[in-house]
Order: structure tokens, then sequence, then C-alpha cells
């Protein structure tokens, strides 16, 4: 049965916004007082939430598919429609969250941190907050957008104060039985520990955590044994402890080869940028199981060598205590002074977010088609407000073309060499697909039509110079028939 999880992927979909209201308020003597449709309300947003009582990532590994609620639809009498309600998700500090393509989006050290995975749509706009001065009554409103929808990866980098590395079967879970109240699973054969185990370590008045993560062998880094999932819990720990197993059985190995073994994997493994390598961290050695007599030994002989290579050794055994009350306090000096040096380091820059310039809000680019070249126009307020618009509206029809006019969508389109019946598609994809035609002017506002209409959709009957030229001539040839008729009907009578 699977009891820790450092790795999800979640499907997230976040609510969509409630459509507009097209509405005109009546009163009595009042039949008609004036828009009064209410906005739509916005869609619920799905929040990843940093919560120090998580410890792992069990729970979206059973049920991963998590929704936000939708907005409510917009009512008459200026009534908005709800608010969808916002899910909040809280996952272990220390985890990393990254898209569909691998990239980081937020690494969530801090407790409390909060992180927007899923933004909610956007309500749509009732007909009341589109009037204006020249447009009084609109007979339309636009639609709710719809929320964000999609993959977002999680992965659990262990947030600890020590890390013990080692061989399988070294110790290493028997250790962090030792020296704290934790209870790992502990077994005679390798890979018995299968997820990171923490230990809360008390040594004077210094409080250290310690992380268990499984063994380690040649190759881990590049994805022998548990690999990387081993080495990634490495990370954001400020000191290494290398667990030598000195009565290990196995033909081939020696506290010695294991620790170049070791040193050699944790070298190969990149760390983020901004982090310190592995290898340039605080490290000591615990040469372990030295309550049987041939491993007392085979400590004792190489201890010099290891201490000659510049590390503090510790001859421990986790069965007779022996060595661990001083390899304790050795590790909490270590983390104190890695603590000291943070709190004297300088703050980090705070990130200002600040809005995005308006320099470019879209762009035209040309595709080549079966039928000729397609214009396809891309950015967040075309698609957005094309996602907005009631196609079975006319007059929410032209109240796009007004905005996309106004944006200057047109004039970019002349420049990239559109003509009268060219193809234009919004968004990527399918998109939207019309046939342009380009707008001699764009005062919806002033033109007297019908409620849900745009007279500019409508087939335009003004004549061109050629039909006005052979009209003028079909009456000329008329009247002059009609006259040569008239003279012989009078030429006639005179006889």
């Amino acid at each position: 049965m699977v009891t820790f999880v450092d790795g999800v992927t979640l499907h997230l979909r976040a609510g969509k916004g409630g459509n507009g209201c097209v509405s005109v308020r009546r009163e009595k003597f009042k039949p008609l007082a004036g828009p009064d449709g209410g906005n739509g309300g916005n869609g619920g947003d799905i929040v990843l939430v940093a919560d120090p009582q998580t410890t792992t990532l069990l729970s979206y590994h059973h049920s991963p598919h998590r929704s936000a609620g939708n907005g409510g639809f917009g009512m008459g009498d200026n009534r908005s429609g709800a608010l969808g309600e916002s899910l909040e998700l809280p996952v272990p500090v220390g985890t990393v969250v990254k898209d569909a393509d691998g990239t980081v989006l937020v690494d969530m050290v801090e407790p409390g941190m909060r992180f927007i995975a899923a933004p909610g749509g956007r309500g749509g706009l009732g007909n009341a907050a589109l009037a204006s001065p020249k447009r009084k009554a609109p007979g339309f409103a636009l639609l709710g957008t719809p929320g964000w929808e999609g993959d977002v990866l999680l992965e659990l980098k262990t947030v600890a104060d020590v890390a013990l590395v080692g061989f399988p079967s070294a110790g290493k879970s028997s250790l962090i039985a030792a020296l704290s109240a934790a209870r790992p699973k502990i077994a005679d054969y390798p890979f018995t520990t299968l997820h990171p185990n923490l230990g809360v370590v008390q040594a004077g008045d210094i409080r250290y955590t310690v992380a268990d993560v499984p063994g380690l062998i040649e190759g881990a880094s590049e994805g022998r044994g548990l690999g990387l999932e081993f080495l990634r819990h490495v990370e954001r720990c400020s000191a290494l402890v290398h667990v030598l197993d000195c009565a290990t059985l196995e033909p081939g190995r020696d506290p010695l080869s294991d620790l170049d073994v070791i040193l050699a994997e944790l070298a190969a493994y990149p760390v983020p940028a901004g982090q310190t390598p592995l290898l340039e961290r605080p490290q000591v050695v615990a040469l372990n199981k030295v309550d049987v007599p041939e491993a007392h030994e085979l400590a004792d002989f190489v201890r010099g060598e290891i201490e000659e290579r510049g590390y503090r050794v510790f001859e421990i055994s986790t069965v007779s205590r022996a060595g661990l009350r001083e390899l304790s306090f050795a590790l909490a000096g270590l983390v104190e002074e890695h603590r000291v040096a943070v709190a004297n380091a300088p703050a980090p820059e705070r990130i200002v977010i600040r809005p995005r310039g308006a320099e470019q809000e879209f762009r035209v680019r040309v595709e080549g088609g079966t039928y000729g070249p397609v214009y396809r126009i891309l950015g967040e307020k075309p698609v957005r407000w094309v996602a907005q618009t009631d196609f079975q509206n006319d007059e929410a029809v032209g109240f796009l073309a007004d905005r996309l006019n106004k944006l200057g969508v047109e004039d970019e389109l002349v420049r990239a060499g559109a003509t009268a019946g060219a193809t234009v598609v919004i968004g990527e994809g399918d998109g939207i697909v019309f046939d342009w035609q380009p707008s001699l002017t764009s005062a919806a506002e002033v033109m007297v039509a019908p409620r849900g209409t745009d007279p500019r959709l409508d087939d335009s009957t003004r004549r061109t110079t050629s039909q006005r030229r052979e009209q003028y001539h079909e009456r000329m040839d008329a009247k002059a028939a009609a006259r040569v008729e008239l003279e012989a009907e009078r030429t006639g009578d005179g006889e």
C-alpha cells in the first residue's frame, strides 16, 4: 500500500465566469426605464498553499482531478452573479510546482506561501455596464470566459537540516531512529527505505531535523536504483552525513570505496541555480556498526585516511548507542553555523510585480492556406473578447468589431497585406474564422437599428458606378424611344 508520494500530476480546472444579463427595467409609467442587467460572477481560482502540517502528496495521488466553482449568471435589477468558490490545496513545504513542459513555476519553500495554479474565468458584463451616452440600451451582454484548465506537476523536495547518505543497508534508518523519535521501517535487506523519513533531534538548546532518504548506489545520478528519487531530497539540506557500513559482507566493498562512490554521485548531480553544490556543503563521516568487533577494527584502520581527506569522523553504533551523543552535538554545531550565516546574509531583493504595458497587445501572423493566406490574430485581449461574444446576437458581433478596430487590428491587417474577403482567424488552433471586410467607420454607437441587430452586417444595397451608368443609359434609351413613338403618332395624326 502506498503511504508516501513525493511526485504527482494534478489535472486542474478553474471555475468558469458567469454570463452577463440582458435586462431592461420596467416600472409603472416607465415601461422602458433603461438597462439593468447585472454582471456575471468570476470563476473560482485553484490555489496551492504551503502547509507545514502536510508531509506527503498522497491525497493527490489518489484523486488528481480538482476543480473550482463556477461563477453565477448576472440577473436583472443590477444583481451581479455569485462569485465561484475558490479551491485551496495544501501541499508540503518544499514542493516545486512545474507546468506540463517541466518549467518551474514556483518553489514553495516558506510556510504559508500561496500560488494561484489555475486562475478562474472572468465574469461577463451585463448590458447595464455596457451602456454609454451613445449606446443607451444595449441589446446584448458579454459571456463569461472559461477558467484555466490543464496539468501541473508537483514535486516534493524534503526540507531538512541534515541528510543521511549512504549505501543501502548502511544503517541510516537505524541511526535516525536512535537519534530521534522517528520509527522508520528497518530490515536486513537492501532498499528497505522507499521514501524519506524525517526525525527531530534535540542537542542541548538546538533542535534540528534529520532526513533519512533511500539508499544510494553507483549510477544513481543517471537513474539507477532509486536514482533521482533519492538525490533530489538532498538539495535543501545544509549538512550531509556519510553513513558507512563497516560490517558489510559484500565482496569488493569497504568504507573507502563506498565513500568514493557516494562522493562521485553527489558530484554528478546538478543542483538548481543559486544553490550550493552538494560537495561544497559541510560533511561528516559516520563509521557505523562498530559494536561488531571486526567492524570496530576496520573503522580504526580507515579512520586516519578519511580524516586526511578533511572529514570529521565519528565511530558510532545504533545498537550500543556509542558515539551518538558526540555526532548529534557536532551536527547541531553545523546547523547553528548555517542558521547564523543565513540570518546575517543580506535580505533577497523583493519581487515587485508591475502591470504589463500595452506596447504589443496583439500580433498578426500570416500563414499559408489551401485557398490563400490565413491571417491569424494572437493576443490576450482579442482572444478574450471573442470568448465573451455571443455570435447569435448581431449587435454583440458589431460591438466586437468596434473593439477590434479601436485596438488597431484592422490597421495591422492592412499592413500585413490582407484584402477584403481574406480569411482571418482569432486565436490558436481552429479559433474563430472570419471573412474580413474592412470597416469604413466604427460608429456603431450612433447607428439607429432595432435592439439586437447591427446594420453593418446587412447586405449593402449601394449601387456601384457601373450599375449607375448602365441604369442611366437605360433611362436615356427609354426616353429616346418614347420620343420617337410620340413623334410617329403625331405624324400619323397629321396625315
